[in-house]
């Protein structure tokens, strides 16, 4: 204790800095021939591993010549000279020791999860069922274990002024495109975050995506998705302590494909793709059909429709907007509350409160039954679409197809839908084209004209 109360440089320097925080441990151990000073985070080490690697050695067969071997050979214990670097290491979950005047670190970092957990967002009927964890080392342990190639690049960042997250931007050198790579790389260099918490978050740093109408990176939690995307000469972005990869350049396509889709013969995979785009377009465009068909365009319907959907209408006493808005914000609400309610409870209180509010609202005059078919009919359909990004892109323009078939009708729909694959036309993707039919093809052309 009395050499404790002299001071010691690096623990009164680290007391200082993190103003002598409880949850941290600095100890000075004397093995009656020399003294060893410590300072770690017990929460954020593995303590089994100190224990292994430093107090065993010392306390209980320590041997000068053999202790002084080890921490300058040792493939985890690195001399710090930078006492500006100190408490960086001490945040990751490093050990600081200082032994004969000299400081060190050693990487006794905790793990939060040692096997991979199952898919959960994007489920899996055929395939592999192992997801990405929250844990850097894991997830690229799991990618090399399904692309197991020397090319296979990785690079490591570090972002978030804070946090001071570490990244992984991992890629095959052969196949990568370097204008997408070099451009990834100029995002990068340029957002300054203070804080990087999500793969979903620096996603949007680096893509523009609150100027964008769609997203223009993939996020999966799927490893094999990541390792067929990076053959296809994509890149991925790996976050610590986030259980999604973000790849890029994308496609419009690559979001409506599915990886069951690759493990199922190739026409059926190809007609459930095709019942998907269905189901995409049914989602965004039915709600402003109905109103376009009912206010602007009856003569789309034959006579008999038309008069069936008349009667079913006679008890409406507004406008068929006002009963469209009224069913999409009863079901955006459900969907929303949905998703925010516990597991157990949140389907069956989709389900209920569905079939209560759209049969109450059908007898009580305020919408059509006819609506509340379109209605079921869009909530089915949007869930058709793999990815949520994406499907959140769908959702939103449902509503700006509502709002021009309001003003406009039938006319108003096909201007949208014109000026959406226009703009889909001009859309890019960290250099590529948004709607390239084979991205490959478009990468060797671009390196030939280059």
């Amino acid at each position: 204790m009395g050499a404790r109360k002299r001071g010691h440089p690096m623990i009164e320097q680290m007391r200082a800095e993190f103003g002598d925080s409880k949850d941290m441990v600095t100890e000075v151990l004397d093995n009656g021939f020399s003294r060893l000073e410590l300072c770690f985070f017990p929460g954020m080490c593995d303590i089994v591993q100190v224990k292994d690697a430093i107090l065993v050695p010392f306390s209980y067969r320590f041997d000068p010549d053999e202790f002084r071997r080890m921490l300058k050979t040792g493939l985890s214990f690195i001399e710090s000279d930078e006492p500006k670097k100190w408490p960086e290491m001490l945040l990751k979950g490093c050990v600081l020791l200082q032994y004969e005047e000299k400081v060190y670190s050693f990487a006794a970092i905790r793990k939060m999860q040692k096997e991979p957990g199952n898919t959960e967002v994007e489920a899996s009927l055929q395939g592999p069922q192992s997801s990405f964890t929250e844990d850097l080392d894991m997830n690229m342990y799991l990618l090399r274990l399904r692309y197991n190639v020397p090319s296979l690049t990785a690079e490591q960042l570090q972002k978030g002024e804070l946090s001071g997250t570490r990244i992984m931007v991992v890629y095959d050198r052969l196949k990568v495109d370097g204008g997408s790579l070099d451009e990834l790389h100029k995002r990068l260099d340029k957002i300054r975050p203070k804080l990087i918490q999500a793969a979903g978050q620096l996603a949007m740093f680096i893509g523009n995506t609150r100027f964008s109408m769609f997203p223009i990176t993939l996020q999966t939690e799927r490893p094999d998705r990541v390792a067929q995307l990076i053959q296809r000469g994509k890149i991925a972005i790996l976050v610590d302590g986030s259980r999604f990869a973000v790849t890029l350049p994308v496609r419009f396509f690559d979001f409506m494909h599915a990886m069951d889709d690759d493990y199922e013969p190739y026409w059926m995979g190809r007609i459930i793709i095709f019942f998907r785009y269905l189901g995409m377009i049914l989602s965004m465009t039915l709600p402003a059909l109905y109103i376009a068909a009912c206010s602007y365009n009856p003569e789309f319907f034959r006579v008999q429709l038309a008069f069936s959907i008349d009667g079913s209408r006679a008890a409406v006493p507004y406008p068929s907007f006002v009963e469209v808005f009224i069913m999409l914000f009863m079901i955006e609400a459900l969907i929303e509350s949905s998703i925010r309610l516990p597991r157990f409870v949140g389907s069956t209180a989709a389900t209920v409160g569905g079939l209560i509010l759209g049969q109450a609202a059908q007898q009580a005059g305020l919408v059509s039954s006819i609506m509340i078919i379109v209605t079921s009919v869009v909530a089915i359909s949007n869930f058709v679409i793999p990815n949520s990004s994406f499907s959140y892109s769908i959702r939103a323009l449902k509503y700006v197809f509502v709002l021009v078939a309001t003003f406009y009708g039938m006319v108003g729909i096909i201007v949208a839908i014109f000026l959406i694959v226009v703009y889909l036309c001009h859309l890019r993707s960290f250099g590529q084209p948004y709607l390239a039919i084979n991205l490959k093809r478009d990468q060797r052309q671009s390196q030939q004209s280059r």
